[in-house]
C-alpha cells in the first residue's frame, strides 16, 4: 500500500511538471531585436565562418565575402551590389527583399535557400548552384539567361540547378 502511495504521488507530480504552462518564446522583428541584430561588416570578410549570421537592413555593397560560409544566414532588406561572393557557401540561407545586384556569385552555392523578392540584375553566376533554390519566379529569366558553367563545389551544373529551359540547337 504504501509503495502504491508512493507511486500516486510520483505521477501526481509528474503530471503537474507536465501539464504547467510554458511561456511560448517569441520571435520579434527583425526591426524590434536593435542594432546588435546585424553582425559585423567590414570591406575584407573573405573567407570567414559566418553561418547563421544576420544582416538586417545591412550595407554589404562590395564586401568581399569571397570562399565565406554564410550556411544559413539571413538577409533581411540587405543590399550585396558588386559584392565578392565568388566560392561562397549560402547553404540554407534566407534573403528577403535583397538586392545583389552585380554581385559576383561565381562557384557560390545557394543550395535550399530562400530568395523571395530579392533581385540579382546583372550578378555573375558561371558556376552557381541554385539546387531547391526558391527564386521570385521574375527573377528567373534573366539568371536562365546568364546561367552557364559548372560549380566545382557540388559538381551541379548552374543551368540546371535554376531549372532552366534547356537551350534549342
Amino acid at each position: 500500500m504504501v509503495h502504491l502511495r508512493r507511486l500516486l504521488g510520483l505521477a501526481a507530480a509528474l503530471l503537474l511538471i507536465l501539464l504547467t504552462p510554458v511561456p511560448a518564446l517569441a520571435i520579434t522583428a527583425p526591426e524590434l531585436r536593435g542594432a546588435g541584430a546585424n553582425a559585423v561588416v567590414s570591406p575584407d570578410m573573405h573567407g570567414r565562418q559566418l553561418q547563421a549570421a544576420e544582416y538586417i537592413k545591412a550595407d554589404l555593397a562590395g564586401v568581399d565575402l569571397s570562399a565565406s560560409d554564410l550556411t544559413g544566414a539571413v538577409f533581411n532588406t540587405s543590399d550585396l551590389s558588386g559584392a565578392d561572393l565568388r566560392g561562397a557557401i549560402l547553404r540554407d540561407v534566407v534573403a528577403f527583399a535583397s538586392r545583389f545586384k552585380g554581385a559576383d556569385l561565381r562557384n557560390a552555392v545557394l543550395e535550399n535557400g530562400l530568395f523571395m523578392q530579392s533581385s540579382f540584375t546583372d550578378a555573375r553566376i558561371n558556376g552557381a548552384d541554385f539546387t531547391d533554390a526558391v527564386v521570385d519566379r521574375s527573377q528567373l529569366p534573366q539568371l536562365c539567361r546568364r546561367a552557364d558553367g559548372h560549380n566545382s563545389i557540388t559538381d551541379r551544373d548552374t543551368r540546371t540547378s535554376l531549372n532552366c529551359p534547356q537551350p534549342r540547337g
